[in-house]
């Protein structure tokens, strides 16, 4: 068991890799292709929906298949799409094997998350997490090596990441039968499910507080959306940083996600899920207030400390998801807060880009002010919700 949680967390470090080496990357990309800086929302959307897409799958194809070689097909799914981009020609090239990204990586997020949270404590959730910080940590910083004046430099990032990843890939290879012996998936629950069809779909949005969870989750994804897209570029053009420069206090971002995670896996065992949802989200509002004060870089230290906010908020939320909502269901409700938040999270931060190109990206602190409040909001719905929703069962029993 404890050698299957060893590579869990290096699998959590392949959740990380992709998600923030386009953005760093982004600042250069675009002028080697020709193409405006917004289309970088382009690539979310389709990220988006590929990785939302795969989520809402996912607890059919974790019933069919395992945990197991789900994961180790999303993975190489990821490593694909990975090279994939380097090698791309034109931006549309690199946008077909951003959809291979997406699908990848919608899968093994779902699945690893639905399986930590049935079978281990708070603790290991975050700091699962932790390790995925770890990932998107590197991925920045590997860049940064890479982003020069000559011009196709910026592919040797994607392909050091992209070998990483197979190394990882090889690795859940190698631990197959470990996943197999420990999966928790029954027959007869693949069985049962059929059985339900379209009533277990009713049964599940049936219960209150699902909407509110899943938008709660919706707009902390815009927060990390706008940040991993958006950050240099905020950056770049609202700080006048270079854009090596720039993704180096991405990363310090990134790193203050990993290590909330960590500080919220020792905290875990004082303070439940929903108190550390609601004090990450305090901390992500003073990082906000750091962020607008306009004196050289001390602004960027909001960056740190929204990160370190940001840490307890996304494990938090998928591990009450079996608390909150039963177990029965666990892998299709964790899919669908998935595949609802990246919808959610996407959306926001087109529309965002959009906006930010157009007029300025000094827009950012505020964007990213009304989206914590609404994630707060969301959460306290939430709360009351399933508190109601127990208080039913008990008069009920």
């Amino acid at each position: 068991m404890m050698a299957l949680l060893a590579v869990i967390y290096v699998v959590f470090i392949s959740l990380g890799l992709p998600d923030s080496v386009f953005g760093v990357a982004w600042p250069v990309i675009h002028t080697q292709f020709g193409i405006a800086e917004s289309f970088a929302s382009v690539y979310s959307i389709i990220v988006g929906v590929c990785s939302g897409g795969a989520s809402f799958l996912a607890g059919a194809l974790i019933r069919k298949f395992g945990t197991a070689n789900v994961t180790f097909c999303s993975i190489c799914l990821t490593v694909t799409g990975l090279l994939g981009m380097s090698f791309s020609v034109n931006i549309w090239m690199m946008m077909f094997f951003a959809v291979v990204l997406g699908y990848g990586a919608g899968a093994i997020d779902t699945g690893l998350n639905n399986y930590v949270s049935l079978h281990y404590k708070a603790k290991h959730m975050s700091w699962l997490h932790c390790f995925w910080g770890i990932g998107v940590t590197a991925s920045p910083i590997i860049m940064s090596f890479f982003l020069t004046d000559e011009p196709n430099k910026w592919r040797g990032g994607y392909r050091v990441i992209a070998l990483i990843q197979l190394i990882i890939a090889v690795t859940v290879a190698l631990s197959l039968p470990k996943w197999h012996r420990l999966d928790p998936v029954k027959p007869q629950a693949k069985q049962d499910l059929q059985e339900k069809g379209n009533s277990a779909l009713r049964e599940i949005f049936s219960k209150k507080g699902l909407v509110t969870s899943i938008l709660s989750l919706g707009f902390y994804c815009s927060m990390e959306f706008i940040f991993g897209t958006w950050g240099a570029s905020f950056l770049v053009n609202s700080r006048s940083m270079s854009p090596d420069t720039a993704a180096k206090w991405v990363s310090v971002f990134y790193f203050g996600i990993m290590l909330g995670r960590l500080l919220s896996g020792f905290l875990s065992e004082k303070l439940n899920d929903n108190s550390l949802i609601k004090y990450g989200g305090i901390f992500i509002l003073i990082g906000i207030a750091v962020l607008l004060i306009p004196v050289g870089t001390v602004s960027t230290v909001g960056f740190l400390l929204i990160g370190i906010g940001c840490g307890p908020v996304f494990p938090s939320i998928l591990h009450s998801v079996p608390e909150r909502f039963g177990k029965e269901f666990s892998s299709d409700i964790t899919g669908f807060h998935m595949g609802g938040a990246y919808a959610v999270g996407f959306i926001n931060q087109l529309v965002f880009g959009y906006v930010a190109v157009s007029t300025s990206f000094d827009i950012t602190p505020f964007v990213l002010l009304g989206a914590c409040v609404v994630m707060l909001v969301m959460h306290a719905f939430t709360v009351k919700a399933v508190k109601a929703n127990a208080g039913l069962k008990i008069q009920n029993g």
